[in-house]
């Protein structure tokens, strides 16, 4: 009984020590935000004598923060939706349909999970050109679903394995079609697999850049971590670090406060396909 109090305790403190590491950076990086440049450079790690909320304003309109936030909350949305409905569709055709060569079609979309990123960069690059989608968004959004197609339909399909084939035969006894069958049964069935892959989905695209580096050279498409990156390598000639941080803010507070609100419904996501009964 000691044992498994000590154990308890000790687990208990890895993770307080663990929370801490991870807080401490965030926190000073909010704190930097709100200091002008001097004070960052000479007093980093104390409290801000004066909130500069004008660091916030200068990221997003001088420093063109404001238009990347806007492009990859535009480019994030349409994304997400595109991936989880193509994956959805196809998850739930590899669980609950036979057909030939089902085994190898679905081998084929997991072993886009072993291609690198950077060695379909060349290719990719001279695709989306040849087809005319070059510094343009929609063509982002298509390169986007498609790296992002094999990790979601891998993760749904275990979802989509749990859902009863007796619920399937029932509403085609029932009259419904192979669309009503899969809109208004199948898809509100698998809900905590598709807001898991959501979620995971949100994170790597909001966040991707080195494929929106590649794809999009015109300064009012990029995106934020692009637009991010540029100002880290304009203050090498300039000395406004107070809107960097301030950009660094509006580059992590936004997923911090998805993952807030959906966080239960990840862990229930992340649980709901790992056991068959």
């Amino acid at each position: 009984m000691r044992n498994k109090i000590a154990g308890n305790w000790f687990l208990h403190f890895t993770m307080l020590i663990a929370n801490i590491l991870i807080f401490i950076p965030i926190l000073w990086v909010i704190m930097n935000s709100f200091k002008n440049s001097k004070d960052i450079l000479t007093r980093p790690f104390y409290v801000p004598r004066e909130l500069e909320w004008s660091n916030y304003l200068r990221a997003w309109t001088e420093v063109g923060l404001g238009s990347g936030f806007i492009n990859s909350v535009i480019i994030t949305i349409i994304t997400v939706c595109l991936i989880v409905l193509f994956s959805a569709m196809a998850a739930y055709t590899l669980s609950h349909k036979n057909f030939l060569l089902k085994k190898t079609v679905y081998v084929l979309f997991i072993t886009g999970l072993m291609l690198p990123t950077f060695l379909a960069m060349t290719p990719l690059f001279l695709l989306v050109n040849d087809l005319g989608l070059l510094n343009n968004h929609v063509g982002l959004i298509f390169v986007y679903v498609a790296f992002s197609l094999s990790f979601t339909i891998f993760m749904l399909t275990a979802f989509f394995s749990q859902i009863p084939k007796t619920l399937e035969e029932a509403a085609v006894i029932d009259g419904c079609g192979p669309f009503r069958l899969f809109f208004s049964i199948m898809f509100p069935l698998a809900k905590p697999g598709l807001v898991t892959a959501a979620i995971f989905n949100i994170v790597g695209i909001w966040n991707e850049y080195v494929i929106a580096l590649i794809l999009i050279s015109s300064d009012n498409m990029k995106t934020l971590p692009v637009k991010l990156a540029n100002l880290m390598m304009i203050q090498q000639y300039r000395t406004d670090w107070g809107a960097l941080y301030a950009g660094i803010v509006l580059s992590f507070v936004p997923i911090i406060i998805f993952y807030i609100f959906f966080q239960r419904k990840l862990i229930e996501g992340s649980t709901a396909g790992a056991i068959k009964e």
